[in-house]
């Protein structure tokens, strides 16, 4: 990686960054402070094939429920981009919790499959439209530098790890109980994080002005269409879908490798609990110290540390070498987390953040509703070969994280 030529030391880089951090808007420590409500009740996307299967439902009826959530994931980011930039992002947040709320609210009373299908489905939609509108605010919130942005989703994504750690045990406790309580509790956390949104974010007033001259151009000009014309968005999205294609085999080819060695479910809970415990404790330092790297170095380096700490994976057989593994793709992680959302604001148009978010949500879900389809049937072809996938698709994905290459101007001839 090279740094940009400040001429600064790197103690006042890093200063810099906890200064950005504690400077942040009250907007971005709202959203964030929502969403760490929100992620502490989000049990049901966890708990849901353990409801079906304790309902008497078999696990093939569960994969289908998983995959209709799935599906819904995708389009409920396309829907959120969309509705970020018309309507605002504010009512986008608070139209795609509440109704979430109502639908998880209604989960356990269902009866026949089909509803439950057709209700986890929506689910899967409206629990995902709030995510491109909460990075809007977050870029909305804060001056465009690479410090800022990184700052902005730095804190951001430490909410969202706290809560889901938090999440975790209490769900887990709360199932153990009952299944009602369970997703009424879900309910709960989904409005709560709708209320916070409605009563205290406003909109700034750039924003208002800048989406009332979006409305009297035509739509098709500021629409995905236009989007998808822009090639460097284009490349990046063909990356994140890499990216998290190889990040997903950390729950596929992990536990699969860790039970044909020999090893138990607590051993593998064990490893995951070793990354979510470094996420937690290092990962808003690590964005600190890269802030001052060009991004899209940060993405390469990021994406193949991940890349070829998974492919090693297949080569390690106890414990202690496996952990190491995780420390490596998890510090891959960590670098590119927050960078990858502040590096995609910097290349969306003022009216088209919404848009722009949504569609790297879009590349996200993708990405990791396949990782597990492809993974699992490479690995059972010959471990082998979804270690060697890994490999490829993650220097695949770090050349992509990388600027193109401009071609050389061609040299005029001279005429004989």
């Amino acid at each position: 990686m090279s740094t940009r030529p400040t001429g600064k030391p790197e103690e006042v880089e890093e200063q810099r960054f906890r200064d950005a951090v504690r400077g942040l808007p009250a907007r971005v420590w709202i959203v964030s402070g929502g969403i760490l409500v929100n992620r502490i009740g989000n049990f049901l996307p966890v708990f849901i094939v353990l409801y079906l299967t304790g309902s008497g439902y078999s696990a093939g009826a569960a994969g289908l429920v998983l995959g209709a959530s799935g599906v819904g994931n995708v389009l409920g980011n396309a829907v959120g981009g969309y509705l970020a930039d018309r309507i605002g992002r504010r009512w986008t947040i608070v139209l795609s919790a509440v109704t979430t709320s109502g639908l998880t609210a209604l989960v356990p009373f269902l009866g026949p499959f089909p509803a439950i299908l057709t209700v986890v489905g929506l689910i899967g939609v409206t629990s995902q439209i709030y995510r491109p509108a909460a990075a809007a605010v977050l870029l909305d919130s804060v001056e465009a530098t690479n410090q800022q942005r990184l700052a902005a989703f730095g804190v951001f994504r430490f909410a969202m790890n706290v809560g889901a750690a938090l999440g975790g045990v209490i769900g887990g406790v709360l199932a153990s109980t009952s299944y009602v309580g369970l997703f009424l509790v879900n309910a709960a956390a989904c409005l709560l994080f709708g209320l916070v949104v409605a009563v205290l974010l406003r909109e700034p007033p750039h924003q208002k002005s800048g989406r009332a001259e979006t409305d009297a151009k035509s739509e098709g000009a500021t629409g995905y269409r236009q989007a998808f014309a822009d090639r460097t968005l284009v490349r990046f999205l063909v990356m994140t879908v890499f990216a998290e294609f190889v990040y997903i085999q950390s729950t596929v080819g992990l536990p699969l490798h860790v039970n044909d060695v020999g090893l138990s479910a607590r051993d593998f809970g064990y490893l995951i609990g070793f990354n979510g415990l470094l996420v937690l404790t290092l990962e808003l330092p690590i964005t600190g110290a890269v802030a001052r790297y060009r991004p899209e170095y940060v993405l390469a380096v990021g994406n193949l540390i991940v890349g070829i700490g998974l492919a090693l994976t297949g080569f390690m057989t106890s414990m202690g070498m496996l952990a190491a593994m995780v420390f490596v793709w998890t510090f891959g992680e960590m670098v590119t987390s927050s960078i990858s959302q502040a590096y995609l604001g910097s290349l969306a148009p003022p009216d088209m953040v919404g848009r722009y978010q949504g569609l790297h949500g879009v590349a996200y879900t993708m990405g990791t509703g396949a990782g597990p389809l492809i993974g699992g049937a490479v690995y059972a072809f010959g471990p082998w070969a979804l270690w060697s996938l890994v490999a490829v698709v993650g220097v695949l994905s770090a050349q992509l994280s990388l600027p193109p290459r401009r071609k050389a101007p061609a040299v005029a001839q001279p005429d004989p």
